[in-house]
């Protein structure tokens, strides 16, 4: 079954495991595959797999032998990455897509949290350094949170400070975080489960497309 997994930028396994991943190469577990527990893991949607993502290098695989499937991830016994690519600016992206997400669901937005992501953005094109980010956008989006005076503000602020944290956090779970956020204040500003699910899948399918190009662009 075709899946999407993350791994750390060095490419190896965690969970004590530490084995080194590469495309082309087939991966197997010991002992029987069991949810969560054992086995070689993976998500069919990509902003499924964001969730338990331990790094920014995003593999596409292919997950066989005994598949186990839950709700928003599976596992088998064989894992194999047909390729991989190091998503770390496009998951920065992705944060700030998300917190802006979040964003328009606010009548009157923090300016501190649009400039958190408008500070992010230029920390993505090398006009500004960590330092200043953390400094200036990280800051002044944490302050926004403090002034936060009812959920759906909060929720959006949280996703524009999740969007403006530095190179030396996960970028990927900063992403994670900010596509959660996002979907929440989608969810309490309608008051229902439909708006968070039609929510989680335009984020899905905004990633994967993100994700996709770049990937074909390699190719290239």
């Amino acid at each position: 079954m075709l899946a999407w997994h993350f791994l750390a930028g060095d490419k190896r396994l965690g969970n004590d495991d530490g084995r080194l991943v590469k495309a082309g190469e087939t991966l197997e577990c010991k002992g029987d595959p069991e949810l969560c527990s054992n086995g070689m893991h993976g998500s069919a949607r990509l902003i499924d797999a964001l969730h338990y993502a331990s790094g920014p290098i995003v593999c596409r695989v292919k997950i066989e032998g005994d598949v186990i499937k839950g709700d928003d991830k599976l596992c088998g016994r064989r894992r194999t990455v047909l390729w991989m690519l190091d998503a770390t600016d496009i998951l920065h992206e992705f944060a700030c897509q998300c917190a802006e997400d979040a964003l328009s669901k606010v009548a009157q937005p923090d300016e501190r949290s649009v400039a958190a992501i408008e500070a992010k953005r230029r920390w993505l094109r090398g006009e500004i350094t960590d330092k200043k980010l953390l400094g200036s956008a990280w800051a002044a989006a944490w302050d926004a949170v403090w002034a936060a005076r009812d959920a759906a503000l909060a929720a959006a602020q949280t996703a524009a400070q999740t969007a403006a944290r530095a190179a030396a956090w996960a970028a990927a779970r900063d992403a994670a975080l900010a596509a959660r956020a996002a979907s929440d204040a989608a969810a309490w500003d309608d008051d229902a489960r439909a708006a968070r699910d039609a929510a989680v899948y335009e984020q899905n399918k905004r990633l994967t497309a993100m994700v996709m190009q770049a990937h074909e662009n390699d190719e290239e």
